[in-house]
């Protein structure tokens, strides 16, 4: 037995080390998934018999206004969150800097990704405040009064989604970061060689170097868009009159609180479906740009 494990260890070790993520994977993800699907085929309460409705839940859905409203603030999460790679690599070069006192604000800008996105929710929704927040004291500084932006339908997405970018520019600056550290001194130096600075080294030689961080910082930032949640709750239980909801939120909504499970289900698969076609697109870019670099 020994010998055949020692013949063998070379795909029998990874294939136990995976097997247990693997595991989870078809349980939690797959099948969660497969039964959400199932159940958005029906008309359940959460608690007695289900009742086959086919795709009932879909039309309905299809003709549902605040399903408009939800998806729309989906798209200007999703907009509006691609600010966060491209803000996080120039703080990541600002705070990567050999200056003096620089780790000090480098540990400044790990304070968002410690936090909660609760305790961020909090915090903003007082910045927020139109009689003693921050925006206020900003406004009366200029002889101005402060808007009530999370009262406001036409401001109340982007309001939430400037808090929520606090901490997603944070965690794109700590993907560059380990992404900078790992950069070749090799490729440096020649370009240094070459006569390269500035932004001919930034453009030509460094964000070369980033390409897969890059990609991950893409992915993670598209994903936390498409499933905000936590903000929306926190701040303003999607209102005001439903205008700040988003997808995840609406069916958390319409599960929890009206106990249409059905329906909620029906929400979730939309945009399960949603992301599924962006991780192909994701997964399809990397393979190409693996098979490029080879």
């Amino acid at each position: 037995m020994l010998m055949l494990w020692c013949r063998q260890r070379w795909w029998l070790t990874p294939t136990l080390l995976i097997a247990p993520a693997i595991g989870l994977f078809f349980t939690v993800i797959l099948l969660s998934a497969i039964r959400s699907l199932w159940i958005s085929l029906h008309d359940w309460d959460g608690f007695g018999p289900m009742v086959w409705i086919g795709f009932g839940n879909y039309v309905e859905l299809y003709n549902d206004p605040q399903f408009y409203v939800s998806l729309k603030n989906n798209l200007i999460w999703l907009v509006m969150f691609m600010a966060a790679p491209p803000l996080g690599l120039a703080i990541a070069l600002l705070v990567n800097q050999k200056i003096r006192g620089m780790r000090f604000l480098k540990s400044l800008f790990f304070i968002p990704l410690v936090l909660a996105s609760v305790t961020v929710g909090v915090v903003f929704t007082w910045v927020y405040t139109p009689e003693f927040g921050l925006l206020a004291l900003i406004f009366k500084a200029f002889g101005a009064t402060a808007p009530a932006v999370l009262s406001d339908e036409h401001f109340v997405t982007f309001a939430i989604v400037i808090a929520a970018l606090w901490p997603q520019i944070t965690f794109c600056m700590v993907l560059y970061l380990a992404g900078l550290n790992n950069l070749s001194e090799e490729l440096i130096g020649a370009g240094r060689v070459d006569g390269a600075r500035g932004w001919n080294m930034l453009w030509h030689i460094v964000l070369p170097q980033l390409t897969q961080v890059t990609f991950i910082a893409i992915a993670v930032t598209v994903v936390g868009a498409l499933r905000s949640f936590d903000m929306v709750s926190v701040m303003t239980n999607g209102g005001p009159f439903g205008s700040s909801s988003v997808l995840a939120y609406q069916m958390f909504e319409q599960s929890i609180f009206s106990y249409r499970f059905g329906y909620g289900a029906a929400i979730a698969s939309v945009l399960f479906a949603i992301m599924a076609v962006f991780i192909v697109w994701y997964l399809s870019r990397i393979i190409h740009t693996e098979e490029r670099g080879g």
